[in-house]
């Protein structure tokens, strides 16, 4: 690498060029703060400090990834997303494994929660009481280090999650304010008395109304009301003290050090309070979020922003960047509305819900960034659609939420999913909705029953899923096990620390005899694997996908067919996916009319044949035409 003083003026230019996007944030948010100047003096010095400590090969990529700062949105991404000891066992385990992920076409791998959790129950691992370590069931920050550099010379990147609200109350801050430290209390939202708790919890929502009720948790050691949101174990933090920031970003910039590519910022959403409202999405949240991408910009420019923020899409928007913040914010969100559509127009066979929020709600463009698409992840499913959206095509909002619920749990008649209630609140009505792709999407309940040709449609259904993400623009992510259709996993009742969350229904441990028979077999897992394979490999091949690329609902007359335009440079794509198990007709005129000229599958990458003037989709088809 270049001598010292090269590197010292390369960070001189990436820190003008990012502090215009980083110290008036900061100013902004705590510039009335008493230490606010030693706060701006200590946190230069963390950024100079994380960019000395970078190792070369690092900075050759925050110089590659300057020069093609696309790099995250072109054709050839593709994620894959698990739990380190349900997929390998060890991060050590996951080197074998390698291969697998390369032949399937992957070059996105997002470990979930891979730092040192608070004993037995963790939420899944997002209660951490070290960021600096790695959880000792999985192995050493050395194991970590290793397996980064050994994607990174595949050309595969790596994401992991940093919990941003809180920290476990076991982590050394909380202990220490336990104990009674002021400068740690400060750390954390603690209150004297219960006045202050009980004004907030006025206008708050719950997050898990059935295991953990209420926001606030008193602890008689030390006599201190503590905000909760999520967990009793989880305490919130206190971004309003800029000791917590600078804290964070040395975190930060120390894993991007160790060779992440992207940090997943869990639960941004609550990160801010203020009294009277439901303490998420406050203005502060996104000014906090801009400065700390702004950190990344300056020491670790390789490093991208995923912020987690299942909120409603005028909530999810900003978190991409909107107003001051376009452009300077996330780099990916995840597009929780398209999933939600998806099984909402699965379940109805009818996409004039999904057509009309999709088009109403979301750009054709994003700049700087763009969305991670899914079908299923590790959460429940919440029925994110709001009771506007639902009149605007004509249904009852709460009517249609506790629809979805009860089919996808398989109760309502006609039903093919197989899932399980998450979180039921009574007081709402809200029923959340635990399974796995699979599961959901029918196939456990047509092979428990025999049905052959259940089963093909449920494949055929999931099939259709991973071409929807792999097509509409951003980065698909595929949750482990849904390339194989693995089923719902039951045996979550049988461990004391998971029985009570049935969202570890649809966590299972990998499938590595499925793995190995998937070149032997004709069954559904082999079917998947292969069509799943293929729709990644044909989006490698179509760099129109890019996505860069706007993205354009368009309405064919069927209300069966989803449709969109991929807006390339080159020319339209036209993306087509039935959501039904009945043929339909797409009129080739009305096709022409958006945009193509040659009636070619690019997905199948062979030409399409129309019957009396249209284009006929099978059940449940999915058909990129050029």
């Amino acid at each position: 690498m270049a001598p010292a003083s090269a590197d010292d003026e390369i960070f001189a230019l990436r820190l003008d060029r990012s502090a215009s996007d980083l110290w008036p944030m900061l100013e902004a948010l705590y510039g009335r703060h008493p230490a606010f100047d030693a706060f701006r003096a200590n946190l230069l010095k963390a950024l100079k400090k994380a960019w000395a400590a970078r190792p070369a090969d690092l900075k050759r990529l925050d110089l590659k990834r300057d020069l093609e700062p696309d790099w995250f949105q072109r054709s050839d991404m593709a994620g894959y997303v698990f739990y380190i000891d349900r997929f390998a066992g060890t991060l050590r385990g996951v080197l074998d494994k390698l291969d697998y992920l390369s032949d399937l076409g992957i070059t996105y791998v997002h470990f979930m929660p891979c730092l040192k959790p608070r004993p037995g129950d963790s939420d899944g691992g997002y209660s951490v009481m070290d960021y600096r370590q790695i959880n000792p069931a999985y192995g050493t920050m050395a194991d970590f280090e290793a397996v980064s550099a050994a994607l990174r010379a595949r050309g595969m990147s790596l994401c992991i999650d940093l919990v941003l609200n809180h920290t476990a109350k076991e982590h050394p801050w909380a202990k220490k304010a336990a104990k009674g430290d002021a400068r740690y209390q400060d750390y954390y939202l603690m209150f004297d008395s219960p006045e202050m708790p009980e004004r907030y919890s006025e206008t708050l929502v719950e997050v898990f109304p059935e295991h953990a009720p209420g926001n606030f948790t008193h602890y008689p050691a030390f006599d201190r009301w503590v905000w909760t949101t999520f967990n009793e174990h989880q305490w919130d933090l206190n971004w309003a003290n800029p000791q917590v920031f600078l804290e964070i970003v040395e975190i930060m910039l120390h894993l991007a050090n160790r060779g992440v590519d992207v940090l997943r910022l869990d639960a941004v959403a609550f990160m801010w309070k203020r009294l009277g409202t439901r303490c998420q999405s406050e203005p502060e949240v996104h000014m906090l979020l801009q400065a700390l991408r702004a950190c990344s910009r300056i020491a670790a420019p390789a490093v991208i922003h995923l912020e987690e923020a299942i909120v409603s899409p005028s909530e999810m928007l900003p978190y991409l960047g909107r107003g001051q913040h376009d452009g300077k914010e996330g780099n990916l969100a995840y597009h929780n509305s398209l999933m939600v559509q998806f099984w909402s127009a699965l379940a109805t066979r009818d996409t004039g819900l999904m057509g009309h929020v999709l088009a109403t709600h979301f750009p054709e463009t994003l700049r700087n960034a763009t969305y991670a698409t899914y079908i299923r992840c590790h959460d429940d499913i919440g029925w994110a659609i709001t009771d506007e959206d639902a009149r605007a095509v004509g249904m009852s909002g709460p009517a249609h939420r506790a629809f979805l619920s009860d089919f996808y749990e398989g109760g309502f008649p006609g039903s093919f999913a197989q899932g399980t209630l998450f979180q039921v609140n009574e007081a709402t009505g809200d029923k959340r909705i635990s399974g796995s792709f699979a599961a959901l999407a029918g196939l456990d309940r047509a092979q428990a029953a025999g049905d052959a040709a259940g089963v093909a449609l449920a494949v055929q259904r999931i099939l259709m899923g991973h071409a929807l993400i792999a097509s509409f623009g951003g980065i698909p992510l595929i949750y482990m096990g849904d390339e194989l259709a693995l089923p719902n996993d039951h045996g979550y009742l049988d461990v004391p620390e998971h029985a009570h969350d049935s969202r570890w229904i649809h966590r299972p441990r990998m499938d590595w005899q499925a793995v190995a028979r998937r070149n032997e077999e004709d069954t559904p897992a082999a079917q998947v694997f292969w069509g799943t394979r293929h729709i990644l490999a044909r989006r490698r091949a179509v760099a129109a996908l890019h996505a860069g690329n706007g993205t354009r609902v368009v309405f064919p007359d069927s209300r069966g067919v989803f449709a969109f335009q991929r807006l390339a440079p080159t020319g339209v794509v036209l993306c087509l996916f039935n959501f039904t198990e009945d043929w339909q007709h797409v009129p080739e005129d009305w096709c022409r009319a958006q945009g193509i000229s040659q009636m070619h599958d690019a997905l199948s990458d062979h030409p399409v044949e129309t019957h009396q003037g249209a284009v006929a989709l099978p059940p449940y088809a999915r058909v990129w035409l050029v």
